[in-house]
């Protein structure tokens, strides 16, 4: 995306785990991003897949991890996808395969949880997952309930390794009953990143996307017009930039390594 250079940047969409943070630590140089985009007035948003998670649960582990920052400037992927099944039928009966906050997300809005006659089902990354879950989620599923993904990532990294992640979930559903979620809302769906740039008020085309997954985060960029920066302190090792779809506008080993590129 060389006609997007980073120095053209107006605002920044920033990746969590494997980006910002690994577990219970920040990743080497995300203070001093952080502290470059204050010194030159530059926005950011962290938008997240993670939708096991939300604002508030965000803003509590970076505070402990310290970078206090508002629940307004975290967007999560479970946020995003009830907000989307808002503005089209708010009242709406879903079956919600979450944890209890993404549960709690969509009640907030105005949805009711059922596991009854849905006009949804949604799932989430859900880490209190059951086996009764699953088979009640394939049942509606095989019965043409319409079906929505919060988010198509197959690992969540950790300090220790990958977790599974909802794409696991997905192939477990689409090998049983032989379909595929409607619609997948969190990136690289372009949806999310308007979103994102809605709260930040500027347009996409001014926006970066900094992550460390190459099919979501970077493939954001591809799909929504943004320059889109890689780092390597998550999934995504040095070696598989070459043969990927999209491009990376840039690499570094991490948030320090952007924020040196851009103080010089």
């Amino acid at each position: 995306m060389a006609e997007r250079p980073l120095h053209a940047v107006r605002g920044f969409l920033l990746d969590l785990d494997g980006t910002v943070y690994m577990g219970e630590h920040l990743v080497d140089g995300a203070l001093a991003f952080m502290a470059l985009l204050r010194e030159r007035g530059l926005p950011c948003l962290f938008l997240t897949n993670n939708s096991s998670k939300d604002a508030a649960q965000y803003v509590a582990k970076l505070a402990r991890l310290g970078l206090p920052v508002p629940a307004s400037q975290i967007l999560t992927s479970g946020d995003a996808t009830a907000s989307y099944l808002a503005e089209r039928q708010r009242g709406a009966r879903v079956y919600v395969v979450g944890t209890p906050a993404l549960e709690a997300e969509f009640q907030t809005r105005g949805f009711v949880l059922s596991n009854a006659a849905p006009d949804y089902v949604v799932l989430g990354f859900d880490t209190t997952l059951t086996y009764a879950k699953l088979w009640q989620l394939c049942d509606f599923v095989r019965a043409g309930v319409p079906y929505v993904a919060t988010h198509p990532d197959f690992n969540c990294p950790t300090e220790t390794g990958f977790m599974p992640d909802i794409g696991a979930m997905i192939e477990f559903v689409a090998v049983s009953t032989g379909r595929r979620p409607d619609l997948v809302v969190g990136k690289p769906n372009r949806l999310i990143a308007e979103q994102a740039a809605a709260r930040l008020g500027l347009p996409l085309s001014s926006l970066c996307m900094v992550g460390d997954r190459l099919y979501t985060d970077i493939a954001l960029g591809a799909t929504a017009g943004m320059a889109a920066v890689l780092v390597l302190s998550g999934e995504t090792q040095a070696g598989e930039v070459a043969g990927a779809p999209h491009a990376p506008t840039a690499v570094f080993e991490n948030l320090g390594g952007l924020a040196e590129y851009l103080r010089a």
